[in-house]
Parts: structure tokens; C-alpha cells; sequence
């Protein structure tokens, strides 16, 4: 696709969705019409509905931002993301990387008053951990090494309690059967929050489906959710140990679907918060206010081909490869996410985790994606060849709550029917919600997904595409690829360097086959209330920590 093109394309391509939004835009200006508001109060907003507050269930940000700042865990990331004691007065770690030793403040409650101790973190490792529970993050417990999580996960070992953590008094200890770099970061991840055993057992089934079938930890409490509502009130938890250093008294939250409604309240001041990624448009309207913040995210947009024999044409290697080279990246980013995104180069972002020496994990493992129509023409024909088909229609379902989704979509069709003669591609869009449910389930032919990472390490991305991982959603099975991440967290675990060289032999597993294509890094810009201060950001894990935020 030419220059000239793309041009067209992109007015003909973006047009219906902005058109709508453009007069109001251009009306508001790029000038800060943000108000103060109630100083005791911060109006936040989620592009969809949060899904749950099951703390060993919770697979999705919006819902992280609730649990995580209603919940706490032993430590807690501060605004230079440092790990600082939180729940634990403080963590120490054993010469051999295998013990990690927590011990917890005195006096902690939870929000109901009752006290909360070492037994309930423990709880929640053995839950998330416990095959009945399934839950879809009981993978880091293996890749972190926790001694007999795998074992007892698959079943193998029907023993929870020969699981690597116990409670000795105010202390929970961990027992790893190999060092692990992560380790200390789940000490801070949502996922392995302290839960309360007869809360959750009473309410059974209905534990985290609404604000009032949840118990907290942290600096917040979740009020007024329903399950299904679009609106809820973090209220600050009297019972948090550091209550008095928590200023802000109430977060309102509520879903804005449309991103052009959250700029619009934002310059009302009933927001303060307003993405203006979400179109170009809208960011190019406003990428000059002077209230503009970077948003640090390390997040990947990626195509995920579901390779379990249903659609004939994505088992075919050459056909896989076919859409990739037929993916032009640069182009995608020019005309449906120019908001600051970049082109992927790897399945890990830039800015997750560095070398020894500074340079960007991202740039060394980068195994060489390009556009080449030529090329990827060749190869789709042979591939058609070999399943003896003369065309392919191939389905590509994304979240009908997202315009950038949208519109990269409708890009990645016609440029993939313009250079792969005999493809026809349709278009499903679903929400959030259910994209996630029918990527879940292999309810795809092709899905566009994205990832942003849980801690600053590769495994966080590479730990999704195992042979036997609940979100390689592609269902593929590589022993070169498992062989490749396994060294990684094991044998190289320690060795920064030596790590990323293995990773970079697992990058090159999904480049050479075409697993998986990557397409863009997220980047987020957002216009923030000035007044905001002592707001913590993080790239991976709780994206916004409220805990010591307030309006000055």
C-alpha cells in the first residue's frame, strides 16, 4: 500500500467513528478546563465494566485497579517502582534465593475489624494454587518456583498443605526449590493478596461478585457494586494500618465506553482523568494541553491464530507466516493507533526490563518481523497448495469497546485481502468481556488481544506461550519453545544476561512459526487534574495506586 494510499485509507478507515466527536473536540480546545471539585474526592473512570473482585480469579486490569487498591499485599510499589513494605514490616531473603521470610505489622485488620494474620496469606496461596479453583494466574506460582505449586496444580500432589508457604506466628515463609527474580515482585501482585478463609467459604460462589461479597485489606474499600453496575466508590478503610497517610476519602469510578464522553467530561471537570489514545483524533486535538501526563504501561497488541485444528488454514505454517509478513505494522500505527503507539518489533514491549549493561530486553530479542507482500503472497499460495484450497476465510474478532480495535481491524483486512489473493477476512466484534471469554475457550479464528506485563521481567510475556498455559489461547504445542523459557527460569534464572539470550531463543521459536504476531506497543498518553499529586503509576502490575494520592 502506497503513500497515497494510506492517506485515503486512513480519512476513509477512522471517518465514521470520528465524525461524531470532531466538532466537540475542536470546541474544547487545547486549553485546561478542569476544575478542582470536591478536594476529598477523585472521579476516575474504566473504558469497560470491572468483571469481579475474586482475587485468585481476576484475570483483567479494570478489575486489578479495584482489588488493588482495596486489597494490600506484603509490599507495595512506590512512586520510583521500588518494592516497599506494605502489610509486612518487612521480607528477608536467604543467601540461596530459596527462603523469603515475611513479617507482618502488628495490630493488622481487616475492614470489618476482625484481625488479619499470617494464615490468611497463606490461604490465598494454597486457593490460587488449588486445581478447583482454577484459576488462570496459578501459572506464576510455578514459574516463581514455590515449592510443589506445579505438582499440586496438575493434581499430582493432592497435599495443599505440602505447599512451599506456611505461617509461623506473624510471619508467612515462602520456599522456593529454585531461586526465582520475580519472587519478591508477586510479594506485591494482586493475585496473591491475603484472603480471610471463612469469608470466602461463607460466601461460596458469590465470594467477589459484588462489593458487599468481598473483605478487605487495603487502603480502600469497594462500595456500591452490584456485579454488573458500571459505577463504584473506593472508600477509605478506617482499618488499613496506614490509614492516617491515606488523604483522599473517596475514588469515584465509573465506565465511559465512549472516549471522546470521558475528554468531554474531563474539560467539564466531572472527570479527572480523560485517555486520549484511544483515537487519533482525539489525541491529535488535544496532544498539546498542558495537562497532558505519559501514562508507563508495558503492554503488547497481539494477533493470537487459534491452531487447534478448527480452522484448517491457521494450522498451515506458511499460511501463519503468510499474515504476518502481510501485517504492516508501520502502517497500522500510521493510520488506525496514531496516538503514540510504536510498531511491535517482539511479543515484549520496550521499557519491561533491561540488560545488564541498560540496553532494552525488547531490542536484543527482536528476531526481525517486517512487511513484505511479496513474500507473504508466495507463501500463501503455497500454504493453500498444501491443504489443496484455492481461498481462505478467516474470522478476526476484537473488543467492540475499543475504536483503536476497531480500526486496526479494518486496516489488517484490506491489507491483508489486498496482498494474499484468495483470503477473504470477516470482521466480529464483541465487548471486552466476552472477547476475553471466547479467547478463553478457542471461540476464534483469529483474535486481537493485548497483554501489559504483571512485574519487570520477561517472564511475564513469555511465560504465556508454554505448551500447556491457560492464556496461550492459540493452543500451540512447541518442546523448542518450552525448552527455551524453562532454561530461563531455571538454569539462567539468576543471570540477567543469560536469560534474556534464552528468551530471545523463545522469540525466535514464535517468529520462525508464526505463533504469534505482534503488532503494536501501547503507548498512553491521558490528560490528569493538575491539582493531583502523590499519584503512583506502574508499567506492570496495578496500573494506578490511589493509596497516597489527593487533590493540593
Amino acid at each position: 500500500m502506497n503513500e497515497q494510499q494510506k492517506a485515503r485509507w486512513k480519512r476513509v478507515g477512522l471517518g465514521a467513528m470520528t465524525l461524531a466527536s470532531a466538532t466537540l473536540l475542536i470546541a474544547c480546545g487545547n486549553k485546561s478546563t478542569t476544575k478542582a471539585g470536591n478536594k476529598d474526592e477523585i472521579n476516575w473512570y474504566t473504558p469497560t465494566e470491572i468483571i469481579s473482585l475474586d482475587i485468585s480469579k481476576n484475570t483483567d486490569s479494570y478489575s486489578s485497579l479495584a482489588i488493588g487498591n482495596s486489597e494490600s499485599n506484603l509490599l507495595r510499589v512506590d512512586d520510583k517502582g521500588k518494592l516497599q513494605p506494605d502489610l509486612a514490616k518487612k521480607v528477608d531473603v536467604s543467601k540461596d534465593g530459596l527462603t523469603y521470610t515475611a513479617t507482618l505489622r502488628d495490630g493488622l485488620k481487616w475492614s470489618d475489624g476482625s484481625e488479619l494474620t499470617a494464615k490468611d496469606f497463606v490461604y490465598s496461596w494454597k486457593r490460587i494454587v488449588d486445581p478447583a479453583t482454577a484459576s488462570e494466574y496459578a501459572y506464576l506460582t510455578f514459574d516463581a518456583h514455590l515449592k510443589n505449586a506445579e505438582e499440586i496444580n496438575s493434581g499430582k500432589n493432592k497435599d495443599l498443605d505440602s505447599l512451599g508457604v506456611k505461617a509461623e506466628g506473624n510471619k508467612v515463609i515462602f520456599t522456593l526449590s529454585k531461586p526465582s527474580p520475580q519472587f519478591k515482585s508477586l510479594l506485591s501482585f494482586a493475585s496473591f493478596m491475603p484472603q480471610k478463609e471463612e469469608f470466602v467459604k461463607k460466601a461460596g460462589k458469590d465470594y467477589g461478585t459484588s462489593s458487599d461479597k468481598q473483605i478487605y485489606s487495603g487502603p480502600y474499600t469497594v462500595e456500591k457494586w452490584n456485579g454488573t453496575s458500571g459505577t463504584f466508590k473506593l472508600i477509605k478503610n478506617k482499618n488499613y494500618w496506614n490509614a492516617k497517610a491515606v488523604k483522599t476519602k473517596v475514588v469515584n469510578v465509573q465506565t465511559v465506553k465512549k472516549p471522546d464522553t470521558a475528554v468531554q467530561m474531563y474539560k467539564q471537570g466531572k472527570l479527572d482523568l480523560a485517555n486520549i489514545s484511544a483515537t487519533s483524533a482525539i489525541y491529535n486535538a488535544n496532544k498539546k494541553n498542558k495537562d497532558i501526563v505519559d501514562v508507563p504501561e508495558a503492554t503488547t497488541a497481539y494477533m493470537v491464530y487459534n491452531q487447534t485444528g478448527k480452522v484448517p488454514a491457521l494450522s498451515n505454517t506458511k499460511i501463519r507466516q503468510a499474515l504476518n509478513l502481510a501485517t504492516d505494522r508501520k502502517g497500522i500505527v500510521a493510520a488506525a493507533v496514531d496516538t503514540g503507539s510504536k510498531p511491535a518489533t517482539a511479543i515484549a514491549p520496550t521499557g519491561l526490563a533491561k540488560l545488564k549493561d541498560g540496553s532494552d530486553l525488547t531490542k536484543y530479542v527482536a528476531p526481525g518481523y517486517k512487511y513484505d507482500e511479496k513474500e507473504a503472497a508466495k507463501l500463501f499460495k503455497e500454504g493453500l497448495k498444501e491443504l489443496g484450497k484455492d481461498s481462505a476465510k478467516i474470522t478476526v474478532t476484537a473488543d467492540a469497546d475499543s475504536p483503536v480495535a476497531k480500526a486496526t481491524v479494518d486496516y489488517i483486512k484490506e491489507t491483508w485481502e489486498k496482498a494474499l489473493p484468495g483470503l477473504t477476512v470477516e470482521e466480529k466484534f464483541v465487548t471486552f468481556k466476552q472477547r476475553l471469554e471466547d479467547t478463553k475457550n478457542q471461540n476464534f479464528d483469529v483474535a486481537l488481544a493485548l497483554w501489559g506485563g504483571d512485574y519487570p521481567e520477561g517472564s511475564t510475556f513469555y511465560g504465556l506461550f508454554t505448551s500447556d498455559a491457560a492464556y496461550n489461547y492459540g493452543k500451540f504445542a512447541s518442546q523448542e519453545y518450552d525448552a527455551a523459557y524453562k532454561k530461563a527460569i531455571t538454569a539462567d534464572a539468576l543471570d540477567v544476561d543469560a536469560a534474556a539470550h534464552d528468551y530471545k531463543d523463545a522469540e525466535k521459536v514464535l517468529y520462525d512459526n508464526a505463533y504469534y504476531n505482534p503488532v503494536y506497543f501501547r503507548t498512553t498518553q491521558a490528560l490528569q487534574n493538575p491539582s493531583i499529586k502523590g499519584l503512583v503509576r506502574n508499567s506492570t502490575g496495578l496500573n494506578v495506586d490511589f493509596t497516597y494520592a489527593y487533590k493540593k
